[in-house]
Formats: C-alpha cells, sequence, structure tokens
C-alpha cells in the first residue's frame, strides 16, 4: 500500500506518516519545508519519497496529482491547513485568503483528483483532517472554522454517495480539538 500525506513535516501529519510507516505503508510526503521533508524520507522505515510544495500556491494541488497519478496511491491524507487568529475585520486579508486555498481549495482539488482514480479501482481511503472547530463557530477564527465545516461538510456528502453507489473506496473525517502542535504558533495564538 501507498500513502499521500499533505502537511507532513510536523504535528498531525507527522504522526500519521510514522503510524502508516510502522505498519508497512509506502509513502509520499509532502509540505513546504524541504529540509524536514528531506529529514523524514531518511528516518522512517519504508520506501518515502518527497515533494516539496506550498499549497497556497494555484498550480500546486494540480502538481501533486501529476507527480502521484502514476504511482498507485492506495490513500490520500488531506492534513495540511493552519488557521488565522483575531477579528475578521482586522485579520489580513491575503493571509485568509491562503488559508482558504490551502483548507479548502487544495483538500477540495485532491480529494476529486483521487476520488475519480480510486473509483475506477473501486479501492482507495480517503482521511480529510477536519477539526471539532467543523462543527462550531469560532469567533477569532472565523475563517478557519468556516473552512473546517466546509471540510466536514464535504466529506460527508462524498462518504453518502459513496455509501449509495455500495462503493469499496472510503472517505474519513479526522476531527481533533485542541492538539499541541505548531498550529498555534502559525495562527498567531499562545
Amino acid at each position: 500500500m501507498k500513502a499521500l500525506i499533505t502537511g507532513a513535516t510536523s504535528g498531525i501529519g507527522k504522526a500519521i506518516a510514522q503510524e502508516l510507516s510502522r505498519r508497512g505503508v509506502s509513502l509520499i510526503l509532502t509540505g513546504r519545508n524541504e529540509n524536514a521533508l528531506l529529514q523524514m524520507q531518511e528516518t522512517l522505515p519504508v520506501h518515502t519519497e518527497i515533494i516539496a510544495l506550498d499549497l497556497a500556491e494555484n498550480q500546486a494541488p494540480f502538481t501533486l496529482y501529476e507527480f502521484c497519478k502514476n504511482k498507485h496511491v492506495d490513500i490520500l491524507v488531506n492534513n495540511a491547513g493552519f488557521g488565522v487568529f483575531g477579528e475578521f475585520t482586522e485579520t489580513a486579508l491575503q493571509e485568509e485568503l491562503e488559508l482558504l486555498q490551502v483548507n479548502v481549495r487544495a483538500l477540495h482539488i485532491l480529494t476529486k483528483l483521487f476520488l475519480r482514480d480510486f473509483k475506477k479501482r473501486n479501492f482507495g481511503r480517503i482521511l480529510n483532517v477536519a477539526s471539532s472547530a467543523g462543527f462550531l463557530t469560532g469567533p477569532l477564527f472565523s475563517s478557519y472554522y468556516a473552512s473546517k465545516n466546509y471540510v466536514v461538510r464535504l466529506s460527508l456528502a462524498i462518504a453518502e454517495e459513496l455509501r449509495r453507489e455500495k462503493s469499496r473506496v472510503t472517505i474519513s473525517i479526522l476531527c481533533p480539538g485542541p492538539v499541541d502542535t505548531g498550529f498555534n504558533d502559525r495562527a498567531g495564538v499562545q
């Protein structure tokens, strides 16, 4: 089996990469930090390919899919994401647009492209990392909470479509609460 993990260099993505490698799953890892990816590639006990990309860039999700499409990916873990903290009228618009590119647009694109491949094979697993925030409103984190609500609702709708088709393809959502990762540093929260 082979898994693609986005946002793989720290936090939940790194933990998922470590766990899957312990189970013998080959990996394709992506993230913005090429040095961290190289270090993971050297230390993980399975065949690991890396591609450094910033999923906030328009073409990045398509570049990632092209890199992977002939490598027989069985599991897609859409983990990349970040938050922006502050009052909605005060937060930087450009930073929020990048958040939407990563948390919503890139996840949407990768889910659609890999799901098409998985459905053709009638096998594959998608894990979309959302958050407990996906079920709540989030003053001072409004864009982040809204983006995770999108992930939850999209994933649930796709799961129902797959259930109706009696497909062997699955989609799941991981919805953790606060986790001690680099998330708060990037979001500007103490």
